[in-house]
């Protein structure tokens, strides 16, 4: 797999009937190794290892509904209280960020409500924090810590 612009981490790997595979450590399962899950892997380890975000409140490829249509996040972490603190989206390295990726977390926010939105391809990294009364974003430098929310 390409090289992305994370720091380097240790994965669990496996190959099945010729096909690889990483462990997730947040589903607990061997999942099937595609250019995005390599990215979603690198940003769920980013946000344990570095940015100190808790295990027990990230979750994985989970389905929602968003104007009756069945959708899935890439990542979500909660805060303690159940509310949404950040949802992030995840494309593969090959895959352009533009307005339409901005427009897609968008929508999946108007049903999440998190304060936080992350988008990446892997090697470009987007970070904003939602004014969810006038449903608009400001653009950070980086995500805030999960010890320093």
């Amino acid at each position: 797999m390409q090289n992305l612009n994370f720091p380097k981490f240790s994965f669990r790997f496996k190959n099945k009937e010729n096909k690889p595979f990483i462990f997730d450590a947040i589903r607990k399962k061997f999942v099937s190794l595609q250019p995005e899950e390599w990215v979603r892997q690198h940003c769920v380890q980013y946000l344990i290892l570095k940015k100190e975000y808790p295990k027990s409140l990230i979750s994985v490829e989970k389905e929602i509904l968003i104007n009756n249509l069945k959708k899935r996040y890439d990542i979500v972490v909660y805060n303690p209280n159940g509310t949404v603190n950040l949802v992030v989206e995840c494309k593969s390295p090959n895959v352009k960020i533009t307005q339409a990726t901005f427009d897609q977390v968008a929508r999946y926010n108007l049903t999440l409500k998190a304060r936080y939105i992350m988008i990446t391809n892997g090697i470009n990294h987007y970070y904003c924090i939602m004014n969810l009364e006038t449903e608009h974003y400001e653009f950070l430098k980086d995500l805030p810590n999960y010890s320093l929310k």
